[in-house]
């Protein structure tokens, strides 16, 4: 298969481009710098181009059976205005880019598998969040539930479109567990406000496997949880990590209202949370090879 790809040198990126490859499959990523070239597998062609804005690039799109979309600017900046009116442009004008190309090149036999996230559903507490629960509040939920309707504009060309709610990823060299790992190994590892928030995550594997599950399975289409069907609270996954990490937690909870006062609105992205489960992967007869956070810390360190 001939695979076009946005955000392919990533952390999740460039573990699905090289995926991609080894099953042998004619990759091409689109990326605005010469010097991502070296990042790429033997076998991945690049593409110089700049996903947000129209141009020549468009034109290769047609000659490929899927894209998959997973450009946007990080979320894990300070949410001043103009950082998330950033976040936002980054993922909708990407992907409006790439629904026109495709658009113009034949897409009913094309295959679109657009990120998104499990910010989707917004805080919800306890209650479990499948694919068809509503969308939910705030600035995560809006910005997706924003992404995927442009992503959606493709099936007006006949396109399949799949939208990938990724929960939070694990893996080496990159993601949450980069962030996580020095404070653990410093003895500083502790639960967040409360405690009680879902944390739904995926194991990088997981995620590579489930992308790759979705383009041998076209039937499946339309939004798909790409979490771990275990999620824990943000309490269970502070122990969890101390324990596989060999450093126990011992710290007190870091208050609600001390990071909502140094990170502001920001701070959602740690004290709220979705206890959201991979419903339709499962039905569809997908298997996790770490469905504990356990087995994915491990295999991830």
């Amino acid at each position: 298969m001939k695979i076009f790809m946005t955000g392919g040198t990533g952390f999740v990126g460039g573990a699905l481009t090289r995926r991609f490859v080894e099953d042998g499959n004619e990759v091409t990523v689109l990326a605005r710098a010469g010097d991502v070239r070296p990042m790429l597998p033997e076998g991945a062609a690049y593409l110089d181009g700049d996903p947000n804005r129209p141009g020549a690039w468009q034109e290769e799109v047609g000659k490929h059976q899927a894209v998959v979309n997973l450009a946007g600017a990080s979320i894990f900046k300070r949410w001043s205005e103009a950082n998330k009116r950033i976040m936002r442009e980054s993922r909708l004008r990407t992907t409006a880019n790439v629904v026109a190309a495709m658009a113009g090149a034949g897409a009913e036999r094309m295959s679109l598998i657009s990120a998104s996230a499990v910010g989707y559903y917004g805080s919800r507490g306890d209650e479990v969040l499948l694919e068809y629960s509503e969308r939910g509040e705030g600035f995560l939920a809006d910005l997706a539930a924003d992404w995927e309707e442009v992503a959606i504009g493709a099936r007006e060309s006949g396109c399949r479109v799949v939208l990938t709610r990724f929960g939070v990823v694990l893996g080496a060299g990159g993601g949450a567990l980069e962030k996580l790992i020095p404070l653990f190994k410093r003895w500083l590892g502790s639960p967040l406000g409360s405690g009680k928030q879902w944390f739904s995550w995926i194991q990088q594997q997981d995620l590579v496997d489930g992308i790759a599950f979705l383009l041998k399975n076209p039937d499946l289409e339309g939004p798909v949880n790409f979490t771990a069907p275990e999620p824990v609270t943000n309490q269970e996954m502070t122990r969890i990590l101390g324990d596989v990490l060999g450093k126990p937690t011992f710290m007190p909870s870091v208050p609600r209202f001390a990071l909502s006062a140094v990170m502001g609105e920001r701070s959602s992205l740690l004290l709220d949370g979705q206890r959201a489960l991979p419903g339709r992967l499962m039905d569809s007869g997908f298997s996790f090879r770490y469905p504990t956070l356990e087995e994915a810390l491990k295999a991830s360190l």
